[in-house]
């Protein structure tokens, strides 16, 4: 496909890397020449210097033969403009990144009123994810699946645990949690996708792919906390921060907000009345005890500065073991040095967004085939977890899973047939209407028929 990139900004950047990765012909558009030549070189893209809302510069990047074209500037008034211009020049897809909270209302008339494909709210998807996290704080990362009727659970297993030395295939016959399946373990910068024969050691990331129910029961046997936190503190007070303390305060889960801006705190304090919006200095070590750093369940740090959002999580997971700590990181790229901290939960809303756009661009590529319905990177983007809607031209429907060929390194997470939730095993066959989720190390499936081997 021909994909233009209005904005080589963090998203920008990050999706012009993904995009390219899967085959796709990408043209990266910004105002600024150095971003531009950057990343069409890291990239081997084409780069265009100018604004998205010249028509001229839309016409040298192709828009009149373009497939899609996503607008990802810092504006969000341009990046609709760029989209309203892109349909009436090329009549290709639109994908707009809208922030602005008084935008978020009406969200979904601007979508339609404006012809766009799909509208991100980049702060507002972080801020989901971070709310499912505290849901279920003993969650490092949740990815939902099926409208939300299945969830994939990611979780350090603690020392001393009862799944220590444990086989996968054992956590049915001694656990009895047969509708429950792993479906990745990391152990050091290994990322496997197991089978019934590998075993699971303390200190692993594990992630498991189950019904909320039963995801629930599961962690209860293997006596890991499922309680939602009853508070939180949250340093720093942007976008995300207004999202998110919006969604937990809904949930009933007490709110703090420590925020330096005071002009700013009177706002978040007009916006959430239910919330105590403290003004000061986040990275004050006594301000952050003396607003009850040692009782709060837990701590986000949303500050606009990395190095302030790792030192405080760092700070508070060294104060107390029992805290729920997430992370907001923008833009440091070190993961290797990063992931080595024990920072708990990491949230980048870059590749939030990424994940949205690239999902709906693979479906795009395979429209007339079982296309992807949900996308999800796991383990450092080392694996991914892909659902896909099952139509009457896939070549598996009807067969027993034992009598397919399925790639290396892919595992059958789920199959939702309905609102029944199945956990696959050999005789189970895929259905017409049915979605599944797959496991893979396999970048770039596009399609069902993608997951066999040739």
């Amino acid at each position: 496909m021909k994909i233009i990139i209005v904005g080589a900004g963090k998203v920008g950047d990050t999706l012009a890397e993904q995009l390219s990765a899967e085959g796709n012909d990408v043209t990266v558009v910004d105002r600024d020449r150095d971003a531009v030549q950057a990343t069409s070189n890291r990239y081997d893209i084409m780069g265009i210097v100018g604004s998205g809302t010249d028509h001229s510069v839309l016409e040298e990047a192709g828009v009149e033969k373009a497939d899609l074209l996503i607008a990802v500037t810092g504006s969000d008034e341009l990046n609709l403009l760029t989209c309203l211009i892109a349909k009436k020049a090329g009549n290709c897809q639109t994908i707009a990144r809208v922030r602005n909270p008084e935008y978020n209302r009406e969200i979904r008339y601007i979508k339609e009123e404006l012809g766009l494909a799909m509208v991100i709210n980049p702060e507002f998807a972080a801020a989901m994810e971070i709310a499912r996290i505290l849901r279920f704080p003993s969650a490092i990362k949740i990815e939902t699946f099926a409208k939300d009727r299945v969830e994939a659970l990611k979780f350090r297993v603690p020392e001393g645990s009862i799944l220590h030395n444990m086989t996968v295939r054992e956590i049915t016959s001694r656990l009895r949690c047969d509708e429950v399946l792993v479906c990745t373990i990391e152990r050091g910068d290994q990322a496997i996708i197991p089978d019934g024969n590998s075993v699971i050691r303390e200190r692993d990331v594990i992630s498991v792919i189950a019904s909320p129910k039963r995801a629930s029961q599961f962690f209860k046997k293997i006596k890991v906390q499922t309680n939602q936190v009853r508070n939180t503190l949250i340093v720093g007070g942007g976008k995300i921060t207004f999202y998110l303390a919006t969604l937990l305060l809904s949930m009933g889960i007490d709110v703090k907000i420590i925020e330096n801006n005071r002009e700013r705190c009177e706002h978040l304090s007009e916006l959430l009345p239910q919330a105590t919006i403290i003004c000061g200095d986040g990275v004050d070590q006594a301000l952050l005890l003396e607003e009850g750093l040692l009782t709060t369940d837990s701590l986000v740090t949303l500050t606009n500065m990395d190095e302030e959002n790792i030192l405080l999580s760092l700070f508070a997971r060294n104060k107390r073991e029992k805290i729920k700590v997430i992370t907001k990181i923008n833009s440091i790229a070190f993961d290797e040095v990063i992931n080595k901290l024990d920072l708990d939960s990491i949230i980048y809303p870059k590749y939030v967004t990424a994940e949205h756009i690239v999902r709906f661009a693979r479906a795009m590529k395979n429209s007339i085939g079982s296309n992807v319905e949900t996308l999800h990177h796991l383990v450092d983007n080392k694996v991914e977890a892909l659902e896909f809607c099952i139509r009457d031209n896939a070549p598996l429907l009807n067969v027993p899973l034992e009598k397919l060929r399925f790639k290396d390194n892919l595992l059958i997470g789920c199959i939702n047939r309905g609102r029944k939730i199945i956990t696959p095993k050999g005789q189970d066959r895929l259905l017409l209407g049915d979605t599944v989720v797959v496991i893979t190390t396999n970048k770039g499936l596009n399609d069902i028929r993608d997951i066999l081997k040739d």
